[in-house]
């Protein structure tokens, strides 16, 4: 796999445009080749007509035939592994092991939703059959299934480049419940969302998913992430961020004519008290500690929440 620093838009990639933003190593400082070329508008508009379009075939794919795609992405992100974690020990500075138990964890991930959506109990199925001779008036027949909501707009976090990030717990139940995804990644890790956002393409075309079903595009919120939210096209967002960010995307999902639902983590900062005595007695133990542990919180992104029932028929 070769970065070029170009967003990803269906099968392809965009061509280049503007000034290129160095991705950094953040324990030296140091610019990593390649530039990226962010996202153009019509870059934004071509993306989401793909992701459109592929909904009209993808949103009607079997299980079984989905959960294959995810299976794909975790085979081949397995196989891609240490280039993968190469390029993120050199843009997050976390250690090897860290980055190789959150890929076990990623690939869980996909494979956990893959099994899921087998089982067929999470479309809710009901049937309630008629009842002609009911009083004073005959039962109609009623039947619903939850159906996939449309393109999904997934923003990728800072702190997990994999596992909430291009090939996360987002993407992975977006695409298990039979929505496209479009990824806006997380600027301190651009050629690992570039690895990784390959990885998913090549799984795509493997599978023979239609042109449109991933997209990844590079940029900053305020932009290229806003042009996302607010089309009439895009049908629901994922986000883990800031709270800034997060009312932001949320307020303009709020404010379209069509709202959509934003599932956000934002914010998660705790203060953390320590005393004067502690740290006398025990600093050394405490900084180290605090300097192995990640303060993240997790979230399960359920499957159902990129669903929605349609009206009784």
């Amino acid at each position: 796999m070769k970065l070029e620093g170009l967003s990803l838009l269906g099968h392809g990639r965009v061509r280049p445009a503007g000034k290129p933003t160095p991705a950094i190593n953040p324990a030296t400082g140091a610019a990593l080749a390649p530039g990226y070329f962010w996202a153009a508008a019509e870059d934004v508009e071509h993306g989401i007509q793909l992701a459109a379009k592929a909904f009209v075939d993808y949103g009607r794919w079997p299980a079984k035939r989905r959960a294959g795609l995810l299976r794909r992405i975790a085979e081949l992100f397995e196989s891609h592994a240490p280039a993968i974690q190469e390029r993120a020990q050199q843009e997050t500075a976390l250690p090897l092991p860290r980055l190789q138990g959150e890929t076990a964890r990623t690939c869980g991930q996909l494979r956990l939703f893959a099994a899921l959506i087998e089982d067929g109990w999470w479309c809710d199925a009901r049937i309630d059959h008629a009842d002609p001779n009911r009083k004073p008036l005959p039962k109609p027949d009623l039947r619903s299934l939850r159906v996939p909501l449309g393109p999904v707009v997934v923003f990728s976090s800072s702190n997990f480049p994999f596992a909430f990030s291009v090939a996360g717990g987002d993407t992975a139940s977006a695409l298990a419940a039979g929505c496209p995804v479009i990824v806006k990644p997380h600027q301190g890790h651009l050629g690992t969302s570039e690895l990784v956002g390959l990885v998913v393409q090549e799984a795509a075309r493997a599978c023979g998913a239609p042109e449109g079903v991933f997209s990844l595009l590079f940029g900053p919120g305020r932009d290229v992430g806003l042009a996302l939210v607010r089309h009439p096209l895009v049908k629901a967002v994922g986000f883990t961020g800031s709270r800034a960010g997060g009312r932001a995307l949320m307020d303009a999902a709020a404010a379209r004519p069509e709202p959509i639902p934003v599932y956000a983590e934002m914010g998660s900062v705790n203060p953390v008290f320590l005393l004067p005595g502690v740290l006398q007695q025990n600093a050394e133990a405490i900084a180290s500690r605090w300097a192995s542990v990640s303060f993240a919180p997790t979230r399960a992104w359920f499957l159902w929440k990129m669903v929605q029932p349609p009206p009784f028929s």
